[in-house]
């Protein structure tokens, strides 16, 4: 009997803790507890009526083609919708600068077994998306953070950071960046930011991975171009685009979609076959529906209604119940679901999130969202799932929670 399973592990599995949020939502079971936690959309806003009604149709057409493997690439309905929903975004591709993906997850884990060998440097925001980090980390890359400013990433820190590491003989594999809406900080990157990462990654010839999963859901100010978009119009192929119709239509069908140039498709492609070969074809079915007969412009009309309205119930409570003296922060988003709280430096949020448990409050601990060197006086907060009610008594219970600490 083999009495030490670790040491037969590869060697990028070995120290692999894998996805610490996930692990921490079985903490969450008690009822009681308003949960601020995860990147959930509310189901208030899901499409169930049509979900129904399409459904019905396609198996009553196409069961036998449903129960069947698919194409790899993706289905060539689902291809062509997402041609034309980039196209009102000024994204110009053909189906062969997409592939389709089981969710925004399995698209960074596509691009990470792409590029990434041990030890490769990946540049990217201080914070970013954990789910990022994770799916990277099974290759033992390096990360490199640069704290992440007002308006976005701090371009000249990356430029400086590439200068050190190219004084080194080494460069980054890509920079990776959640321009719209920045999970966890809730941020957005500024025009002139984007143009000047694109110059940054034509001097070096290092790529951009453009994260999107928020980027329709905007509450207020004017919509930026995409970094993607802004690429094209000087030449293109410097960017790579992660999508996911997980926010945007319902995470359980998991299903999302990368472009970038053909050769980086292609190569996706031969991936995505040794690792889950084809994606469900009923799964991209209802996607194709959602993107061409379920009403989407009045869907994502609602969808900016209804989770705007909710930020700002929960921007005046904070207002309301974290005065200055307390010494607690937290960013002011122009869209998206989450934003970012930063607590004064002797309380680590890792520890806090037991004691705010006990509160019957949740978030996410800002530790997860590092590559390195985590700043543990931050955290996240979802505002899309609760209800407007919770929030507000969410609120209150963090604040009764910070205060406690505070006063020890």
């Amino acid at each position: 009997m083999i009495q030490d399973w670790n040491n037969r592990f590869s060697d990028n599995i070995k120290e692999y803790g894998g996805y610490s949020i996930g692990k921490l939502f079985a903490l969450l079971s008690d009822p009681e507890i308003i949960s601020l936690a995860g990147g959930l959309p509310s189901p208030d806003m899901f499409l169930k009526h049509e979900l129904r009604l399409v459904s019905g149709r396609v198996l009553e057409e196409n069961i036998e083609s449903v129960m069947q493997y698919t194409a790899i690439k993706g289905e060539q309905a689902l291809l062509d919708a997402i041609v034309r929903f980039l196209d009102r975004d000024n994204i110009q591709v053909t189906d062969e600068n997409i592939v389709v993906t089981s969710s925004g997850q399995h698209g960074l884990d596509l691009t990470g077994r792409l590029f990434l060998n041990p030890g490769d440097i990946v540049l990217l925001d201080r914070p970013t998306f954990a789910g990022a980090i994770v799916a990277f980390q099974m290759q033992r890359p390096e990360f490199a953070g640069i704290d992440i400013q007002e308006d976005g990433s701090d371009i000249e820190g990356f430029r400086e950071k590439i200068d050190i590491f190219g004084a080194e003989g080494r460069k980054p594999k890509f920079i990776y960046v959640v321009p719209d809406f920045h999970n966890p900080s809730g941020l957005t990157m500024s025009l002139e930011k984007r143009n000047s990462l694109i110059d940054l990654s034509r001097k070096y010839g290092i790529p951009i991975l453009e994260d999107s999963p928020y980027r329709d859901f905007r509450y207020r100010g004017d919509t930026i171009p995409s970094i993607y978009s802004l690429d094209q119009e000087d030449g293109g192929g410097n960017v790579i685009g992660l999508y996911t119709f997980s926010k945007l239509f319902c995470p359980g069908l998991r299903v999302g979609f990368n472009i970038g140039p053909t050769d980086v498709i292609e190569a996706m492609t031969n991936i995505k076959e040794g690792n889950i070969l084809n994606s469900p074809k009923y799964n991209q079915d209802m996607c194709a529906a959602f993107l061409t007969e379920m009403g989407m412009e009045e869907h994502i009309r609602k969808c900016r209604k209804y989770y705007g309205d909710k930020l700002n119930v929960f921007l005046t409570t904070m207002e309301e119940y974290f005065p200055d003296e307390l010494g607690v922060t937290w960013t002011k988003p122009e869209g998206g679901l989450f934003l970012w709280v930063t607590v004064p430096e002797e309380i680590d949020t890792h520890k806090l999130f037991y004691e705010a448990i006990k509160h019957k409050v949740a978030f996410v601990p800002g530790d997860v969202f590092f590559g390195e060197n985590p700043a543990r006086n931050t955290m996240r907060i979802n505002f899309s799932f609760a209800s407007k009610d919770q929030l507000v008594t969410a609120v209150k219970r963090l604040a009764e929670c910070i205060r406690s600490q505070l006063s020890l």
